[in-house]
């Protein structure tokens, strides 16, 4: 390896990186993209969303009710809907979005009681209802809360 085989690291170069305020033959000479005079054109322009003083559009339009931040949205899944399985199976989460009886688990998935199960299975997920582990264990399974 010699000098004339050095190149950067991957990544550390940014394309879009100009080099501003530079003369007009950078391209990004004079005003160095910033146009002519006004607010924007000096240094302190006003953070986004500001409105010169005047009450700001997402401080005007009304909150309503209680976001909790600490929300978890877990997908519910009916007793019923594991009868595509096969006997003896092992359903995991995993294998509840292969089959399509999930679309998108965000932060759990709960069985829940309602219907009959006939099959024996082995269910891993992250909650069960009461009535649903009472059901999936008289058919002969085990619910298992990972």
């Amino acid at each position: 390896m010699d000098l004339s085989n050095l190149s950067p690291a991957e990544g550390s170069k940014q394309s879009n990186n100009f080099r501003r305020g530079r003369g007009h033959g950078s391209g990004n000479g004079k005003t160095a993209g910033k146009g002519h005079k006004g607010q924007k054109a000096r240094s302190g322009a006003p953070r986004i969303g500001f409105e010169g003083g005047q009450m700001p559009l997402y401080r005007r339009i009304p909150k309503r009710g209680f976001q909790n931040y600490n929300h978890k949205n877990i997908v519910g899944i009916n007793v019923s809907a594991l009868e595509v399985f096969n006997d003896g199976d092992e359903v995991t989460v995993e294998k509840l979005l292969e089959t399509g009886l999930v679309r998108k688990v965000e932060d759990g998935v709960k069985i829940l009681g309602h219907g009959e199960i006939s099959k024996k299975l082995t269910v891993k997920v992250n909650a069960f209802s009461e009535t649903a582990k009472a059901k999936i264990e008289a058919a002969g399974g085990k619910a298992e809360v990972i």
